[in-house]
């Protein structure tokens, strides 16, 4: 966790090796038989899948409320009330929090955007590189900028499931909102050459497969005006073999060439039928035989096999085509419809470090691009395509919901500060947990500070001190200048190993995310506490 966090090795029993510092991956590639610790390990997928992002910390902060909880039934209170006071604690901070952290940025100037991007990249491995890879992301996720009537319609709203209310009460409001689909960001992996190599093509696709004989051309060039047709296919384009158990007894020997003849012309008939339609590249998931690559080099076709199925449905909305199973129409013929094919203004072949690959730039459809990614070996290149997916995700998170805090420990540090204030007013019991909720909290900061060889106890000291004194000035009503004012966002700073003003040094990230990570933690918390006993159960004989 943190700027000078490290990363971690997995090595299974097959010994494969998984380098990486993403909490969400190390958590899913244990084995965890503990029922308890699954709960964990779900959470940290949750959060992954939610937010993206702060999955190391959900965590941390979850099993230290559960750590502290467990000292309190030790001590004899009873688990509903600290289920209590951790619901009011929860509430509370969550009400602190968007009351004082929580920053509107109304229209998100791209500074921001690339700070967020940056203090989510910077415990990862591309953090050295965060001015670019930050950029990189920026454009990626700008460039698939859709309206959400839209989104919706064109079913990418797969990766971030807003609830039936949420979407009434923005179309009632009359504003018009962006959605930022993810799953438009096609990222591909190319050995070779140095992670600063890396590049975006916006409203590109590139696609990891090649022509499937040296007899196609490598470019297909079009227009705006005349564009590209691209087919894609999710069928054998093989010589029609009869159906298995199918016995057909011939008695002249003439017949049987005749028999095999009319296989190869079924065959020729459709790939016929697909050129007729316009289309002048043709992917497909199966596999192409050599008599069909014939047709296909005659008539200038760049054809391409055993391409991936996802990919492939991506490049079908990239380009507003759709991928085609069977060509079998309701009256038993067989035709294929023009209206299927997707149109780009030139595909091209272009060789990336030991493969080629087929980029499609200009796609007409909806909203695509790609992050061409590349470097060293493949444990770099999937540490890095983890970090840009964090950092996507929390630079979608900002655009969509454009409310921020500062990171680096200081909305832990007001929460921990704000909770121990409150705790003292309440009269019940529940102020134990509440504190002990309040004490939780800080273990974000203060593991930033371990992880980064600080003391962390005194950089913790100092960086309550200040929350303190900003929420006293505060909490008595009198106008704080603004030097007190930029307390509230005081943060570590885990280089230097001091307390600076966090704001302005552009350590931010997505407020949705704190507020998630809170939530899932304290939830899952509480699921936890609330089992008393665990029965196995043996398996009947």
């Amino acid at each position: 966790l943190g700027p000078v966090g490290l990363d971690k090795m997995l090595v299974d029993d097959i010994g494969d090796v998984l380098i990486t510092n993403d909490g969400a991956t190390i958590l899913a590639q244990l084995e965890v038989d503990h029922p308890a610790a699954r709960v964990l390990v779900d959470l940290a997928q949750l959060q992954d899948s939610e937010v993206g992002d702060g999955t190391t910390s959900v965590v941390i902060i979850a099993s230290e409320l559960l750590r502290r909880s467990n000292e309190l039934v030790k001590s004899g209170i009873h688990p509903t009330t600290i289920i209590g006071g951790l619901r009011t604690a929860l509430k509370q901070s969550v009400s602190f929090l968007k009351k004082n952290m929580v920053m509107k940025v109304s229209e998100l100037g791209d500074e921001h955007l690339m700070n967020a991007a940056k203090t989510s990249m910077s415990s990862k491995i591309i953090g050295k590189e965060g001015e670019f890879f930050a950029q990189m992301a920026v454009d990626a996720v700008k460039s698939v900028k859709m309206k959400a009537s839209m989104a919706d319609a064109a079913g990418m709203d797969a990766g971030n499931g807003n609830t039936a209310a949420e979407s009434k009460a923005q179309i009632d409001s009359g504003k018009v909102r962006y959605k930022y689909p993810l799953s438009a960001i096609h990222i591909l992996k190319a050995h070779g050459k140095s992670a600063m190599e890396s590049h975006f093509i916006s409203g590109g696709f590139a696609i990891n497969a090649m022509r499937a004989s040296q007899g196609m051309p490598t470019a297909v060039e079009g227009s705006k005006e005349e564009p590209v047709k691209i087919a894609m296919l999710d069928m054998n384009l093989q010589r029609h073999r009869m159906a298995m158990g199918v016995q057909v007894v011939v008695k002249d020997p003439a017949e049987i060439e005749n028999i095999k003849k009319r296989e190869m012309d079924i065959t020729k008939e459709r790939i016929q039928k697909i050129i007729d339609a316009g289309a002048r590249v043709v992917l497909t998931t199966k596999g192409v035989d050599d008599l069909c690559m014939k047709y296909f080099v005659e008539a200038g076709i760049i054809c391409a096999r055993r391409c991936n199925k996802d990919d492939l449905k991506r490049l079908a909305k990239a380009t507003g085509g759709k991928v085609v199973v069977t060509m079998a129409d309701m009256d038993g013929n067989e035709t294929f419809d023009p209206e299927c094919l997707g149109t780009s203004t030139a595909v091209r072949e272009e060789r990336i470090g030991d493969g080629e690959m087929l980029y499609v730039h200009g796609c007409q459809g909806r909203g695509a691009s790609t992050i061409v990614l590349r470097g060293a070996n493949e444990y770099m290149l999937d540490e890095m395509d983890r970090a840009l997916h964090d950092s996507l995700c929390v630079i979608k998170r900002m655009l969509e919901s454009s409310t921020l805090v500062c990171g680096g420990g200081a909305v832990e540090a007001a929460l921990s500060v704000h909770l121990e204030e409150y705790a003292t007013t309440l009269h019940t019991r529940e102020q134990l947990a509440i504190q002990e909720f309040a004490d939780a909290l800080l273990v974000i900061p203060k593991t930033l500070a371990v992880n980064a060889a600080k003391d962390s106890s005194e950089l913790v000291a100092k960086l309550r001190a200040a929350h303190a004194k900003s929420q006293k000035i505060v909490g008595s009503g009198s106008n704080p200048s603004d030097d007190v004012a930029a307390l509230k966002n005081t943060g570590l700073d885990l280089i230097e190993g001091t307390i600076r003003d966090n704001l302005a040094a552009g350590v931010v990230e997505p407020a949705i995310s704190k507020i998630k990570s809170l939530r899932f933690a304290t939830e899952a918390a509480i699921t936890i506490l609330r089992i008393d006993d665990r029965i196995t159960l043996a398996k009947g004989q």
